[in-house]
């Protein structure tokens, strides 16, 4: 039986790719940023991505939908800006209250089973208040709630990304039942140079839609199974003092590795930071100005971010080389999306 779901605030379609490779299908797919709704449809036949604001897709909208679609999961992540542990930290960000429309969604549909997805320091922010009005309102829609930390690495992508999963089972469907998380492993972790080495020397003029051989490894397979040639692998052009400078930083090593006197260049101590190439990525951000390759003196492509985003080879982002790098950046990773639907699909297979 195929499953089927609605994505909200979808981004450029990390989560729904995750489950469409468990099985899943996505039936409706909203985000506000119009790049990444390009993107998400540009990667599927069938073109559910919708450039809307949640707001205005109301409830006469969604009930309409519901007259011809069935659907058994909502799955998504609401914007993070008010809940992260980079930005402010604002309680009273409007941003913070964009859940709410997912819990209105989840009030209307009813779905079997729902995941939210968001930052870590959701838990913390207000003194937990968010993390708690979270069970609690999707508690009395009717549904056993519980959330869990996971780190990407664990579950075999190619980067120390933490964020928190909450999932709500329907508890005249599943009983007392509550989701049961996969459980990761850090033997899972795949390394930079593991999840990169096959793609071309960019410093070193080759061809960048082209190979520069046969997969390493199974990551690279994966990754690799659909695509015959590499695209969104643009290189970024440094000063030649720049260059210069991150030549300087080893393997794994950032700004502290250099002399003093460049200190004034990147002032905190986490600028001009090097991939470990025997290590995950530390998390993939929107910019990557000050996060370089293992090997090469420049900060990675969009197709290198992608790849530890561990977003096939054949997901094409679509847009300006700015909206692509933000668009990868806010991405759930996909093969962390796909143990999710896994874990969900079976125990809808046994309802």
């Amino acid at each position: 039986m195929t499953y089927k779901t609605i994505d909200l605030f979808c981004g450029a379609g990390g989560f729904s790719l995750g489950f469409e490779m468990a099985g899943f299908e996505t039936e409706l797919a909203i985000d506000l940023w119009e790049p990444a709704i390009d993107t998400f449809n540009y990667n599927r036949e069938k073109k559910v991505g919708l450039n809307i604001d949640i707001y205005e897709y109301d409830n006469e909208r969604l009930e309409e939908f519901l007259d011809t679609h069935d659907i058994d999961g909502i799955i998504g992540g609401p914007p993070c800006q008010g809940f992260s542990m980079v930005g402010t930290r604002d309680a009273e960000d409007d941003r913070n209250n964009l859940y709410l429309q997912y819990v209105r969604f989840v009030d209307v549909v009813k779905p079997k089973f729902f995941i939210l997805e968001n930052v870590k320091g959701l838990l913390t922010l207000k003194d937990g208040f968010f993390k708690q009005d979270i069970i609690d309102r999707f508690s009395d829609l009717g549904y056993n709630v519980n959330f869990r930390m996971l780190k990407a690495s664990d579950y075999g992508v190619a980067q120390n990304r933490e964020r928190v999963f909450f999932v709500g089972l329907r508890k005249d469907l599943f009983g007392d039942k509550f989701f049961e998380f996969p459980k990761g492993n850090p033997a899972n972790a795949v390394s930079t140079s593991e999840a990169l080495s096959d793609l071309p020397s960019l410093d070193n003029g080759e061809n960048p839609e082209e190979y520069r051989c046969a997969p390493q490894n199974d990551y690279q397979r994966l990754m690799r199974e659909n695509s015959t040639k590499i695209t969104n692998n643009e290189i970024t052009n440094h000063t030649e003092q720049t260059k210069s400078i991150i030549a300087m930083v080893p393997d794994g090593g950032n700004i502290k590795d250099l002399p003093e006197k460049y200190y004034k260049v990147r002032n905190y101590s986490t600028a001009f930071k090097r991939m470990n190439s025997q290590k995950p990525s530390t998390t993939i951000d929107c910019g990557h100005r000050n996060y370089f390759h293992y090997s090469e003196n420049r900060v990675p492509t969009v197709r290198e971010s992608a790849r530890i985003q561990s977003f096939p080879d054949d997901y094409h982002f679509t847009g300006s080389k700015t909206s692509q790098y933000t668009q990868v950046g806010n991405a759930v990773p996909a093969l962390l999306a796909k143990v999710m639907a896994t874990e969900i699909k079976n125990l809808l297979d046994n309802l």
